[in-house]
């Protein structure tokens, strides 16, 4: 009998991670959730790991501890908003590191054991391509783009596909959070804002078999805000 496909997800304390966590559980994965706070779910196929991904050392221990992992899906992420003259440098160091060398640290230490079939997701922004206020931000989720695609080159040959989905404004805490006043989100064209649920179908469809020949792509979902 073949064991089920496990899948390491970040930040699935809430928002986009927890929405795609709660996905691959029923389509019948394994899953392990990174998360600053532990999280409690009554299901038999999911594990969760209390970490802080500022840690590196920490991290790099807690993924050498876990089994053979099919599918990395970084949606850890915070935001902050400020105007060229006000960045403040550690806060860029901070969205950096999260961002970007965080999944440097976790598909580095992973992709020596992945087959094929197996997946690397990363989750961006619609605003990667510039938006005013933003741009320590923005920066960053570009930084992944290029990243995902020269890893989707590197990694075509062995069947292992590279992707990132880009939403746009979508209903989570960090919709919300204070770091983000001088830019507030904008409502997209279809009225609302994308739901985290959402986000997590098109994860499970990327992750899936049947998505073997998508890889070193932005899919974007934004509710037409990109129009």
């Amino acid at each position: 009998m073949s064991r089920p496909r496990h899948a390491l997800v970040t930040g699935v304390s809430s928002g986009i991670g927890a929405a795609i966590a709660e996905q691959l559980l029923q389509q019948g994965w394994q899953v392990t959730g990174f998360s600053r706070t532990q999280v409690r779910k009554d299901h038999p196929a999911f594990t969760s790991v209390s970490i802080d991904l500022f840690d590196a050392r920490s991290l790099k221990q807690a993924l050498a501890a876990l089994p053979k992992v099919d599918a990395l899906v970084h949606a850890a992420g915070m935001m902050a908003a400020a105007p060229l003259g006000d960045l403040d440098e550690e806060q860029g160091t901070r969205l950096w590191y999260l961002h970007v060398q965080v999944a440097q640290i976790m598909a580095n230490a992973l992709q020596p054991q992945m087959e094929q079939g197996d997946r690397i997701l990363l989750i961006g922004s619609r605003t990667s391509r510039g938006a005013a206020h933003r741009s320590q931000y923005v920066s960053t989720k570009a930084a992944i783009v290029g990243m995902a695609r020269s890893w989707a080159a590197e990694l075509a040959a062995r069947g292992i596909t590279v992707n990132v989905i880009a939403p746009g404004a979508t209903e989570t805490p960090m919709l919300l959070q204070p770091g983000r006043a001088s830019s507030p989100p904008q409502l997209p064209p279809i009225g609302r804002y994308i739901k985290p649920e959402e986000v997590a179908a098109l994860a499970g469809f990327v992750l899936s078999p049947a998505a073997a020949a998508i890889t070193g792509q932005e899919l974007v979902i934004c509710g037409g805000g990109s129009l």
